[in-house]
């Protein structure tokens, strides 16, 4: 991130990478898309258990100082979450309205506002042939989605919390149960098979 970054942007910047995050949880900072804002940074994350990834996902923080009518602020934030699901599950009609309200539900639970909010929910099945024949159909669901964080003192947004509540999508998505004491209403999907033998 250069220096010559406006102060709000490198304060969320750096929110970002002092979260505290669950153990499950291996991230990194990747490659910041370039035309899609002046100043942008990227993350991008994996729910890891043992030597298999239950989900992966990631995050754009976007910043244009001027603003953008779209966005109705200055930041806005991106992201991209996969799974691979069970096919049962994966056919389920409801899925893509129960995935979208797994990421506001996970922004509510931290008190985060998502302005703008806008995205997609896609699932897709797989069916192998020929050399790869023996393996079982494979089905994921993909969340594609933007909205633009509440903007606090300085015109900073709690970076920290957005990825926090990003986190917590990814963990509910490969599958894991809440990580603190949960009300009851949050509904994770059941956690997937091992891996398949081709």
């Amino acid at each position: 991130m250069a220096d010559s970054a406006p102060l709000p942007f490198r304060a969320a910047v750096e929110a970002l990478r002092g979260a505290r995050l669950r153990p499950e949880i291996e991230i990194d900072a990747t490659r910041a898309p370039q035309r899609l804002a002046p100043h942008a940074y990227a993350l991008e994350a994996a729910v890891v258990d043992g030597d298999e990834d239950l989900a992966d996902g990631r995050l754009v923080l976007l910043h244009d100082p001027a603003g953008h009518d779209a966005w109705q602020g200055t930041f806005r934030l991106v992201t991209l979450v996969r799974a691979e699901l069970e096919p049962e599950m994966a056919a389920d009609p409801l899925l893509p309205e129960v995935c979208w309200s797994w990421l506001t539900g996970a922004l509510h639970a931290r008190g985060l506002s998502a302005g703008e909010a806008s995205g997609t929910v896609t699932r897709a099945g797989s069916h192998y042939f020929g050399g790869l024949a023996e393996r079982q159909p494979a089905s994921q669901i993909e969340i594609r989605a933007s909205w633009t964080p509440r903007e606090g003192s300085g015109g900073v947004p709690d970076t920290a919390a957005h990825l926090a509540a990003w986190c917590d999508l990814l963990c509910q998505i490969a599958g894991l149960p809440p990580a603190g004491p949960g009300d009851g209403s949050v509904v994770s999907l059941p956690q997937r098979r091992g891996p398949s033998t081709p």
